[in-house]
């Protein structure tokens, strides 16, 4: 199980922290914050890079595959439903996408290759995203 606390702090500034590491996050100036950390979209896409690279890593590692190195980058963005051929939800405004650029290197054949592709687009954290996940919301409020 994982847990995060987030504290606002100055402004948009939110301190994170998962008890054992401390970091940031921010707005950039554009949109009222201060940019002294990543923003919301980037801690999610970091999280989705960081995973991807650690479970290749260890998936290669378990199979004595011969891996030099893996990168991964993530664009976000935001598709405006009519643009989108493939889109089953016409009646939203847009569609949130996420494009992924995996760079693996290492002296692979074939067969190696395409399951390396399947697993980066199988680490928990895109599974998480791709299927969906359950909220259980909870507000309290102190005293005002």
């Amino acid at each position: 199980m994982a847990r995060i606390t987030a504290k606002l702090t100055t402004g948009m500034v939110v301190h994170l922290s998962n008890g054992r590491h401390e970091w940031l996050g921010d707005e950039p100036a554009s949109s009222g914050g201060t940019d002294t950390g990543p923003d919301p979209y980037e801690l999610l896409l970091g999280s989705l890079a960081a995973c991807t690279c650690v479970t290749l890593s260890w998936y290669c590692k378990n199979k004595g595959w011969p891996l030099e190195s893996v990168s991964a980058s993530y664009d976000f963005s935001r598709i405006h439903a009519e643009d989108c051929e493939d889109c089953d939800i016409p009646d939203r405004g847009f569609i949130e996408q996420i494009t992924s650029n995996v760079h693996i290197e290492g002296d692979f054949d074939d067969s190696q290759r395409k399951r390396l592709a399947q697993i980066a687009q199988r680490c928990p954290v895109h599974k998480t995203l791709a299927h969906g996940v359950e909220f259980e919301d909870h507000a309290s409020f102190g005293p005002g």
